[in-house]
């Protein structure tokens, strides 16, 4: 599990460079303000559960994994596909039903931090 997580941390991380850099050039001409804000939103949020993705695979090879760092990649995961994957569908789409899917991403970003959180308390110190 922790390789996948730290693959797709990688993944995620790498793909949010090139949507930031795609956007702020080859896509600047073509978006209003307010969706070039939204579409960097959906970027910023991407490369930090991205990085958040990689700490919890360190997290889980360390600590030999527990359901509740699983639960935290799962749900990071999720959260860039529904969070950032609304926001740039409602910046170069301006589909309106994009709209209810970022809400349902910011839970699952929730959840994972939530899931780390205990299980931070849960962990025995390192020495």
């Amino acid at each position: 599990m922790a390789r996948l997580f730290m693959f797709l941390g990688a993944l995620f991380g790498g793909l949010s460079v090139a949507a930031g850099a795609f956007a702020s050039h080859a896509l600047k001409a073509q978006l209003s303000e307010r969706s070039q804000q939204t579409f960097e939103t959906g970027t910023r949020y991407q490369m930090y559960h991205a990085l958040a993705l990689m700490m919890v695979a360190l997290l889980w090879s360390r600590t030999e994994g527990s359901s509740l760092l699983t639960a935290a990649g799962v749900a990071f995961i999720v959260g860039i596909v529904l969070f950032s994957g609304s926001l740039y569908g409602l910046s170069l789409s301006d589909i309106k039903g994009f709209g209810p899917i970022t809400p349902l991403g910011g839970v699952a970003f929730l959840v994972g931090w939530g899931c780390l959180a205990i299980a931070a308390l849960k962990s025995t110190p390192i020495h």
